[in-house]
């Protein structure tokens, strides 16, 4: 099992050198994966959970190709329907091309009505753009030249050059806990991307409602990569009360041992927790990487201790 990084990449301690530190941390200490996270307008919604500055993902994780050498990269999650298709495939096959192949695309359908409103997007149609721009991406990721007839995107005869690295294309990760998300992973995506579940549900509803669908559609299960929180305490959480990760090291050490058991390919380690104060300072969030990586995790064969 994999374990990745959920960089902050916003709020006051959000500036070139805290995202290079980020990014020299994870990739030093061993860890397999690091994504951040997306918003292009930071309307109130926005702010108030997520505060300016904002580095946005795309242009960041170009950045973060040449920075790093070895440590994946990816988003977690990008607002698929904020930008053209076209623009989406383009600028991530680049970064997989920057990057020798290590790009994982993860997706999500958004929730800030004020953000789609400034964007002119339809925020009731998100879903339906969502599945039809994963399509178009992944044409556009597969073919030399390119051609799409669809209700919110058409395009023809563009020609997609460079292409991704990895063949057929990049990891496509699908966020969301929804009948609509899960279907959506099993037709569109290569992984289910739950952000911030509790084990009990995971184990007994997800799962087996996303194991229900691929069979409805005669597709096989995706594999498991979820995001789950890193919220260190002193004294145990009760289960009934916490979410993964969250509680005692005993008690994250036991979540990512089952996890790890359940078959996850990956686990993603999100430090913030809505806790405005955590983005002040980056220290807080990589004592805690650290602390996973020395006491938790043999990250060297991807597993848990």
């Amino acid at each position: 099992m994999k374990i990745g990084v959920n960089l902050v990449n916003f709020g006051p301690d959000a500036n070139p050198k805290a995202l290079m530190r980020w990014a020299q941390l994870s990739e030093s200490l061993g860890y397999h994966l690091l994504m951040t996270s997306d918003h292009i307008a930071m309307t109130p919604e926005v702010n108030a959970r997520y505060p300016a500055p904002f580095y946005e993902p795309i242009s960041l994780l170009g950045w973060l190709a040449g920075v790093t050498s070895t440590i994946e990269i990816g988003t977690t999650v990008i607002i698929v329907p904020y930008r053209s298709p076209l623009e989406v495939a383009r600028a991530c096959a680049n970064i997989d091309q920057l990057s020798g192949g290590r790009f994982i695309l993860g997706v999500g359908i958004g929730w800030a009505q004020e953000e789609f409103k400034s964007l002119r997007v339809p925020f009731k149609s998100r879903g339906a753009i969502t599945n039809e721009y994963l399509e178009a991406i992944k044409l556009l990721w597969t073919q030399d030249v390119a051609s799409y007839e669809g209700k919110f995107i058409s395009f023809k005869d563009v020609h997609t050059a460079p292409r991704p690295v990895r063949s057929p294309h990049p990891p496509i990760w699908v966020g969301g806990p929804s009948d609509a998300a899960l279907r959506r992973t099993v037709r569109y995506g290569d992984a289910w991307h739950p952000v911030r579940v509790r084990m009990d549900w995971f184990k007994d509803t997800g799962i087996p409602r996303l194991q229900q669908i691929a069979e409805e559609e005669g597709k096989p299960m995706p594999p498991l990569c979820p995001r789950i929180r890193l919220r260190l305490t002193d004294s145990p959480i009760p289960d009934a009360d916490r979410f993964l990760g969250e509680g005692t090291l005993d008690q994250v050490h036991r979540d990512l041992s089952e996890l790890e058991a359940m078959g996850c390919s990956y686990v993603v380690l999100d430090t913030y927790c809505d806790d405005l104060e955590l983005v002040r300072n980056g220290e807080t969030s990589w004592r805690l990487l650290r602390t996973m990586a020395e006491k938790v995790l043999d990250l060297e064969n991807q597993t848990v201790r």
